[in-house]
């Protein structure tokens, strides 16, 4: 049984075992270039949530095994796919002809970065090196001169004296410095907005910039901070429609188990789903793509209902993929709705809109009535019975 077939059927066995512990399981147990442990471990990687992924990378830097630098060549690469960049993982070891990159990560807007992964800085890294595989790959065609750059990544923020070997260096403008823990808060953020301009602005943060004038950082910070405000927005929307005792009970209630729906969505899809954004989850390879939202529940005397907001950003993703789907979790994840991007799309004309400063987004009002799930909709606009959309 492969890695992650023991991962898929007993995840159980595995969520509680070192990273050493893994490898020891994957394949022939070594990892090298182009054995089957490496494919298994690549491949598991894929699959397995952000947290571990961190604790995986701590692993490798605080315990000494054969393999610790090789696992978190891989780890790293994996989180650089995490952060939406289109990664080609590099050798463990080079060999004569070859760049020895250890990872080529590509981004939306055509940059590419050149992977260098060190778990320590005590010793002195020759820059030359590194830039001459960058130069391999601009002469063979794999990257460009003016749109490619190199990203050291080590396992420690104490980094003083490597920095100041690369602002000595004749490589300076085209190599960038970030520690481990500096890339994993990265990953996390971007797992927390939805926002495609802020995503787009996480990837610039490791490619080379002026930063005599740092208004592309600070623009990052506020973006986050945005959207922050904007969530808050829309939940003040929703809050606005009820009375004065609901608007209080509405606020006691949590609505943080996104993560709990799409448990038992990848459940009844029987498809691995791992978190991309804060509402985005999608499988390892690209083709299944889910926008879950949470709601908590209010209450009239007549029926219990919930409140959603449904934005362009996240209609565009869900157009581009092959099985796209809309979720929500109805004041639990007891509750849970799964309905096709391509029937739901069809529903939009006929929703409640909010359109503000710029925003945009679609009212999802649904509300419970004899033991039923409806979609209520404009004045006068059919509504939708969304029971058959419920998963067992």
């Amino acid at each position: 049984m492969s890695l992650l077939d023991l991962w898929i059927k007993s995840k159980n066995q595995l969520e509680g075992k070192q990273v050493q512990q893994i490898i020891a399981i994957a394949g022939s147990g070594k990892l090298l270039d182009g054995g089957d442990a490496s494919k298994e471990f690549r491949n598991f990687l894929s699959h397995v949530q952000s947290s571990v992924l961190a604790r995986y990378s701590q692993e490798c830097l605080s315990e000494k095994f054969e393999a610790s630098g090789l696992a978190l060549q891989d780890i790293v690469n994996q989180i650089g796919r995490r952060l939406g960049f289109e990664v080609e993982d590099g050798r463990y070891r080079g060999t004569s002809g070859q760049s020895g990159h250890d990872g080529l990560w590509s981004s939306q807007l055509g940059n590419t970065i050149v992977v260098e992964v060190k778990t320590t800085d005590t010793y002195r890294i020759d820059l030359d090196t590194i830039a001459e595989y960058r130069r391999q790959l601009i002469q063979s065609g794999r990257a460009s001169e003016d749109k490619s750059s190199i990203l050291i990544i080590v396992g420690r923020q104490d980094t003083g004296d490597l920095e100041a070997q690369i602002r000595g260096s004749r490589h300076a403008w085209d190599i960038r410095l970030v520690s481990i823990d500096a890339l994993l808060r990265l990953m996390r953020l971007k797992e927390n907005v939805d926002d495609p301009q802020i995503l787009r602005k996480i990837s610039e943060v490791l490619i080379p910039q002026e930063f005599t004038k740092i208004d592309g950082i600070i623009d990052l910070v506020f973006s986050a901070a945005e959207e922050v405000r904007q969530d808050s927005d829309v939940q003040e929307d929703k809050e606005s429609l009820l009375e004065a005792d609901e608007q209080q009970k509405l606020r006691s209630l949590p609505a943080n188990f996104n993560d709990a729906c799409v448990a038992r969505i990848q459940a009844f899809l029987k498809k691995p789903l791992v978190r991309q954004t804060r509402t985005g989850y999608g499988t390892p390879d690209g083709s299944v793509f889910v926008v879950c939202a949470v709601s908590k529940a209010y209450s009239k005397p007549d029926r219990e209902g919930y409140w959603y907001a449904f934005h362009p950003h996240q209609r565009e993703k869900l157009a581009g993929v092959s099985e796209g789907y809309v979720a929500f979790g109805c004041g639990s994840e007891k509750t849970v709705l799964l309905i096709p991007f391509k029937q739901f799309q069809v529903w939009l004309d006929g929703m409640n809109t909010t359109q503000l400063e710029g925003r945009f987004y679609w009212h999802v009002q649904i509300y419970q009535e004899n033991k039923r799930l409806f979609l209520q909709r404009k004045k006068g606009v059919e509504k939708i019975d969304l029971t058959r959309y419920l998963i067992g």
